[in-house]
This record gives C-alpha cells, sequence and structure tokens, in this order.
C-alpha cells in the first residue's frame, strides 16, 4: 500500500531562471572561497557535487570541509534571496497538486543536497513547506549523504514511519532516481527535462503523478 511520497525540490518543484551552474560557481562560489585562501577550479568542485570525488576531498586544499561546505552553503542562501529579489526563482505551474496529494492521506516529505536553510528557503518563498511533514537538507554530520545516497531519503522514510515499500522517490535527476533505488523505494521520474533511465514510473508532471497515485492506490490490496 502506498502510503507516501518523498520529493526533491530545485528542478522538480521550484526552478531558477537562467542559471547556469559553472556560472554560479564563478561569479558566485569563487570570490568567497579565494577571502579563505581557496582556489579551487570549478570541475574538481563539480566532481564532488556529482559524487566522482567525495565532499572531504577539499581538505587537500587545507580546508575542513565542513567548513568549506557551510561557506559554499552560505553563498547560495545569498544568490537564493537575489534571485528571489529579481523574481528569478519560480515555482512550477503544477505544484498545486501538492494540495491535492496530501488530500489523499499521503504523508509527504522533501529532501535535497542544497542546505537545509536554501531548501527551507524556496519552500517557504511558494508556501510549500505546509504541505510536508519533514523537509531535510544536506546534513553536516554526513556530508556524503547527499543524493544519489540513499542517506536523506532513508532519514525521511524513518521520519515518516514508513517503509521502503510504502513509499516512492519523486524528482527530475539521475541522482534522485539512484537515491530512491538504494533507499528501495518506487521512484517517479517527473520529466521536466528529459527522461532519467531506471525509474519505474515517468510523468510529465505533478497532476500527472496525481493520477498515477491513485490509481496505485485503487490495485493495491
Amino acid at each position: 500500500m502506498l502510503k507516501g511520497l518523498i520529493f526533491d525540490v530545485d528542478e522538480t518543484l521550484v526552478y531558477y531562471e537562467g542559471y547556469d551552474h559553472r556560472e554560479w560557481y564563478g561569479k558566485w562560489v569563487m570570490p568567497e572561497l579565494r577571502k579563505h585562501g581557496i582556489d579551487l577550479d570549478y570541475e574538481t568542485y563539480r566532481k564532488t557535487v556529482t559524487g566522482e570525488l567525495p565532499r572531504s576531498y577539499v581538505e587537500r586544499f587545507g580546508i575542513d570541509h565542513i567548513e568549506f561546505w557551510k561557506i559554499v552553503d552560505s553563498v547560495n542562501l545569498l544568490y537564493r534571496r537575489e534571485m528571489a529579489k529579481l523574481g528569478r526563482i519560480k515555482a512550477f505551474p503544477d505544484v498545486d497538486a501538492l494540495g491535492k496529494l496530501k488530500d489523499t492521506g499521503l504523508k509527504l516529505a522533501a529532501v535535497s543536497n542544497a542546505s537545509q536553510e536554501c531548501t527551507e528557503f524556496v519552500l517557504n518563498l511558494f508556501n510549500l513547506r505546509r504541505h510536508f511533514e519533514v523537509v531535510y537538507g544536506k546534513d553536516y554530520t554526513n556530508l556524503n549523504g547527499v543524493k544519489p545516497s540513499p542517506y536523506l531519503v532513508e532519514k525521511a522514510l524513518n521520519a515518516l514511519n514508513l517503509e521502503p515499500k510504502e513509499a516512492m522517490m519523486v524528482g527530475d535527476s539521475r541522482h534522485d532516481v539512484l537515491a530512491g533505488k538504494r533507499a528501495g523505494t518506487r521512484v517517479v521520474n517527473v520529466v521536466r527535462f528529459g527522461k532519467v533511465n531506471g525509474a519505474d514510473y515517468y510523468v510529465k508532471d505533478l497532476w500527472e503523478l496525481l493520477e498515477l497515485v491513485k490509481k496505485i492506490r485503487n490495485h493495491s490490496p
């Protein structure tokens, strides 16, 4: 029986108009890192984000890795505040379906590789936080626990008191698919920017997800 949904946030529920990862790093993050005496090229940074390198890899540049990621996350929060002022953070028009999904009696959670503060900021910006029983951003006690690790999904399952078979992970990226699969849940790929292989279901938006949920629950014993 399906009892809960665990959502990714960025690019699943909200998006950033004109966002380019390399440009963001060069314009926002690098100047702040240089103030702390750290000169880390984009490609190395990208590999730590994608999981090709561990988050602790940055310690070879002479900084505690937890402090490093706190610097990056503080910059990310400033960026989000600025983009919000400019009206360049947008909620996808189908996020209204979250209320309808909650009305079906499902427990909802949100998990993000962004910091807790960054995640709560964008959810509160569009009054979406109210739909979720729990929200988890990256955990500084386990920085390699970001997706595609199952850690955040498992944390949400525990908080919702759900077995993996009772929940589905909903996201747009390969990391979401892998994290959900590794946690033992079914996975729904919201095809915002193209199909990701390995998901159990594919929907074009959250309204289609609502129909999928109804269908699954109607066929459950």
